[in-house]
């Protein structure tokens, strides 16, 4: 989508998300891939080149892959300006640990979390010791989801474990009472936030 801007040397068309950008918002939508995450990141350090002041970024992804996540979460815990997220839809699995780790974390109304352990993909073969290291993986890229979700909601791994034992959805009031959210906003006060 092209909006239109008006400067002293007459009309330009620009696309929304380079005027979202200029006023220092992100979007993460959809799956979570590797070229979604160096956009993501390279926005993220343009933003912070261009000063400190706070960049809001919008989710409403399903997830996608771990490693990709993960350099997504390290710019943002990472980031100098401050990162507040803002839940539009839904923000599931690797969607929902990059909203949990904002310094500001806000949901709509009818907005949704979701958390469970890591899956894996595809069909898995090969011997048992490969298998076997496939699985030890697995676990550990477990453990350490389990400990970034909760560094950021002041609860313990044992937890987390248990809330990610399976699908766990949650609206924006259990996000609250369970620290993955800080506040349920509607609309219009996203539009004050930012």
């Amino acid at each position: 989508m092209n909006i239109l801007i008006r400067s002293s040397s007459g009309i330009t068309q620009v696309p929304v998300e380079t005027k979202l950008l200029s006023e220092r918002r992100i979007f993460i939508e959809g799956e979570i891939t590797a070229n979604t995450a160096m956009e993501f990141v390279k926005q993220l350090l343009y933003l912070n080149i261009e000063s400190e002041e706070t960049i809001t970024v919008f989710i409403n992804s399903p997830g996608g892959e771990i490693n990709s996540g993960l350099l997504m979460y390290d710019a943002i815990v990472g980031s100098k300006a401050p990162v507040r997220t803002i839940c539009m839809g839904k923000a599931y699995s690797m969607g929902a640990v990059l909203f949990t780790c904002a310094k500001e974390r806000f949901m709509l109304p009818n907005s949704e979390l979701m958390l469970h352990q890591p899956l894996l993909g595809g069909r898995v073969s090969g011997n048992a010791s490969s298998i076997r290291s496939i699985s030890d993986s697995l676990l550990e890229t477990k453990r350490k989801l389990n400990k970034l979700i909760a560094i950021h909601t002041g609860k313990t791994e044992k937890e987390i474990d248990e809330a990610t034992g399976f699908d766990h959805y949650y609206s924006p009031d259990e996000a609250v009472d369970f620290h993955l959210a800080d506040k349920i906003i509607c609309f219009s006060e996203m539009e004050e936030l930012i």
